[in-house]
């Protein structure tokens, strides 16, 4: 069993930073690329960003280029994503991923976490 826990979300004014955490339990995850994704109110889940566990590469949504940050500490088995120039079309319930698919789409994700509410006000 694999466990992911998201931490770090919260209100904040546009403009504003914020930075999620997702610390990931229960197996090793040499293997496992990780990933964010939201869901807005109404809305289809949608991929965020991604980051390969082995060889550090990342993706982003074009969306979050330029603003969000994906990152990860292999010692403490927790990715971050940190989160700048915040807009409020960027508030939703943000959800951390593994998949064993470098590319982390919804199809290929294996486990979420619980998901953390990101709420930007205008």
């Amino acid at each position: 069993q694999v466990q992911l826990v998201e931490s770090g979300g919260g209100l904040v004014q546009a403009g504003g930073s914020l930075r999620l955490s997702c610390a990931a339990s229960g197996r090793t995850f040499s293997s496992y690329a990780l990933g964010w994704f939201r869901q807005a109110p109404g809305k289809e889940r949608e991929f965020v960003a991604h980051i390969t566990w082995s060889y550090r590469s990342t993706y982003y949504a074009d969306s979050v280029k330029g603003r969000f940050t994906i990152s990860r500490d292999n010692a403490k088995n927790t990715v971050y994503l940190q989160m700048n120039s915040l807009k409020p079309e960027d508030t939703a319930v943000y959800y951390c991923a593994a998949s064993l698919d470098p590319r982390v789409t919804m199809e290929s994700v294996n486990y979420w976490g619980q998901g953390t509410q990101v709420t930007v006000s205008s």
